[in-house]
């Protein structure tokens, strides 16, 4: 593991308070908003504040590496599917966690932008895994019949956007009216 601020790899011990940073950011940001202050991140973590700046050096380095990580996760979560459901169920299950979970991600790109933060190019590379595993489950399900034909990455991913961008106008406790509008997006995504 390289740490942010450093070419050379981490010792065990920094490597374990970088994740643990990274862990507390995420939980505390998540349940409290982006507007946290660094220094309860670092107490969260078990950390000093000094410990989180050696490792981010400014709180958005901190909210990019959160944003970041989560997305490798949604690759590592696409394989997973993909192993696990069929090529229409892992497609679309995928495309619904995606959604499901862009209302935190997408408090995290608003703040990283309005700190000025590029956040297309800050996450770039993890944005190309993201979109490499829309494009093999899209793939897997068109050849399955189960997704219309005439779809790409582009307008899935719009979708994608524009659905996670809806459930920002409903109430984030009404599960079943979140999951309704998902559906009518993947109903509309499906082969006929």
């Amino acid at each position: 593991m390289v740490s942010t601020d450093q070419a050379r790899p981490l010792r065990a011990d920094a490597a374990r308070n970088r994740a643990r940073l990274l862990d507390a950011a995420e939980e505390v940001f998540t349940a409290r908003g982006t507007g946290v202050r660094t220094e309860e991140v670092a107490k969260a973590a078990g950390v000093g504040v000094g410990t989180l700046f050696r490792h981010f050096p400014t709180k958005e380095a901190l909210l990019q590496a959160v944003l970041v990580r989560r997305m490798e996760r949604l690759g590592q979560e696409a394989e997973r599917l993909r192993g696990e459901l069929g090529p229409g169920e892992a497609f679309l299950a995928f495309f619904a966690l995606v959604v499901d979970a862009s209302p935190s991600k997408n408090e995290f790109a608003d703040a990283l932008a309005a700190a000025g933060v590029d956040v297309r190019e800050a996450t770039q590379e993890a944005g190309k895994v993201v979109l490499q595993a829309v494009a093999e489950l899209l793939a897997d399900a068109q050849r399955a019949g189960r997704v219309r034909p005439d779809l790409g990455v582009p307008e899935v991913t719009a979708l994608m956007v524009g659905a996670s961008r809806a459930l920002e106008h409903l109430d984030p406790q009404d599960g079943p009216a979140r999951r309704r509008a998902v559906e009518v997006v993947l109903a509309g995504l499906g082969a006929g």
